[in-house]
């Protein structure tokens, strides 16, 4: 290089170091107040995947593979006898927390008292529950009374609530003689008329029970004929097989008691059953036998139908089962007393009238014996009957004074006749006291106010003076 171009970079030197530090000085453009951050790319540590990735060329998304767990190995059943069996680790116990006994205080301070006089804490024991004992069976070996039964399911429920009254009369026997599904419109099933004729002809029954209806809203059918249900045929012909029943027991002189079908659920089969007890109470009545309305113990105060009711104890109970047509246990008692009425005031069992007490003679106490000794008192009622008679008798109760005996009925006197005195004028009223005072013509005539007596409320005078 030569001395002359070191001498023009000499000179230059100055004002490159002045264009330099102009290029620092000058401030940079100012930037738009929103949004001037986003303008520029900034790189936040991750790559964006290509749209292959995820969209095919169609423009459907591209399903990406599952991922499974890897399958794990079946544990192995056999083992080389090289080969170490693994063994399986025991289980270890799981740590249980239990609360640190509560440190108890000395003896001789206040909280060690405190603790020793703690009153103990008296469990109520509680007794066993009680259970009914129960009624030992009473064999009926020879009973003087065998109440036979007949009719259909509501017979069989009558026949065990019958059952249960006279369980512990050992006198009185239950026969149930019911036929489900039977009734007297269906012969082909149960003509029972002739089954009563042929039970009666090997059995010596004293009482007659029936109950049937319930399986007889049914056309009926003789021979080539049917009568609709309840129509004035079906009417007639039912009638006939009632009275044919009837007279079974009737020419053997064995009392009958019709029982009444009671209503059901139903609405329109308790209608029907309503006909058929009319037609039945008026065939047994002139048969001779008794016809029982069951019908009241069954409804409520409006004549509708119920399930539950009350028992003969007055607690309610359920009567009916679920179908609504048969009896529960307390059911079939309740339909049993309506028989059961009948059947003891038949039997005579109702209770005798209560008599005076005869008084009983006291026996005289035993004069001791020769020897000074009493003679001996082996019976327990002699031994009462001595104490009694050595008790002092007691005073006789003063007598009830006797009252006036009241006539039945007084002397009839006729309402609408005037009275009349003696003397043939009528009666007057008591003659009036003189009036020496003037209060009645004042007040009632000239209608002034009575004088007001002085001293009293209504006394408005002033005093004198």
């Amino acid at each position: 290089m030569t001395l002359a171009k070191l001498a023009v970079l000499r000179r230059a030197l100055p004002a490159l170091a002045c264009a330099g530090l102009a290029l620092l000085v000058v401030p940079e453009p100012a930037r738009a107040q929103w949004g001037d951050s986003y303008d520029q790319p900034q790189d936040y540590g991750y790559r964006r995947r290509s749209r292959d990735a995820y969209y095919r060329d169609d423009g459907y998304r591209q399903p990406q593979p599952r991922r499974y767990a890897p399958p794990q190995e079946a544990p192995r059943q056999f083992y080389w006898p090289w080969e170490d069996r693994p063994q399986q680790a025991a289980p270890q116990p799981q740590p249980t927390y239990r609360r640190p006994p509560r440190p108890k205080p000395p003896v001789g301070t206040a909280d060690g008292a405190r603790e020793n006089h703690r009153p103990a804490v008296k469990r109520r024991v509680q007794p066993p529950p009680a259970t009914e004992p129960q009624k030992p069976a009473i064999a009926k070996t020879e009973p003087s009374v065998r109440i036979a039964v007949f009719g259909d399911s509501l017979a069989d429920s009558l026949s065990r609530g019958l059952d249960d009254v006279f369980e512990d009369n050992a006198d009185v026997a239950v026969i149930d003689r019911a036929k489900p599904d039977s009734g007297l419109v269906r012969r082909d099933v149960v003509d029972w008329a002739s089954a009563a004729a042929d039970y009666l002809k090997i059995s010596k029954i004293s009482y007659a029970v029936v109950l049937l209806g319930v399986n007889d809203r049914q056309p009926i059918r003789e021979g080539d004929q049917s009568y609709e249900a309840l129509s004035d045929r079906w009417r007639e012909t039912y009638r006939t097989r009632v009275e044919a029943l009837a007279k079974v027991f009737q020419d053997q002189k064995i009392p009958l008691i019709w029982v009444g079908t009671p209503p059901v659920r139903s609405e329109s089969l308790t209608k029907d059953l309503a006909a058929i007890n009319d037609i039945v109470r008026d065939a047994v009545q002139k048969a001779g036998g008794i016809f029982v309305d069951a019908w009241p113990g069954f409804v409520d105060d409006r004549n509708r139908f119920v399930m539950t009711g009350p028992d003969l104890e007055g607690q309610a109970a359920k009567l009916r089962t679920a179908d609504g047509v048969h009896f529960t246990r307390a059911g079939a008692r309740k339909l049993a007393h309506f028989a059961d009425v009948e059947l003891k005031r038949m039997m005579g069992s109702a209770a005798p009238a209560t008599s005076e007490a005869t008084p009983t003679a006291v026996a005289p106490i035993q004069a001791p014996g020769l020897d000074g000794s009493a003679s001996k008192l082996d019976d327990i009622a002699a031994i009462d009957r001595q104490i009694t008679a050595m008790l002092p008798s007691l005073p006789e109760p003063p007598g009830i004074p006797a009252l006036p005996v009241k006539p039945a009925a007084g002397q009839v006197v006729p309402l609408g006749r005037a009275e009349i005195s003696p003397g043939g004028t009528l009666a007057s009223g008591r003659q009036p006291d003189g009036d020496a005072s003037g209060n009645v013509e004042r007040t009632l005539q000239r209608g002034s106010a009575p004088l007001p007596q002085p001293g009293r409320a209504d006394d408005f005078r002033w005093p004198p003076g």
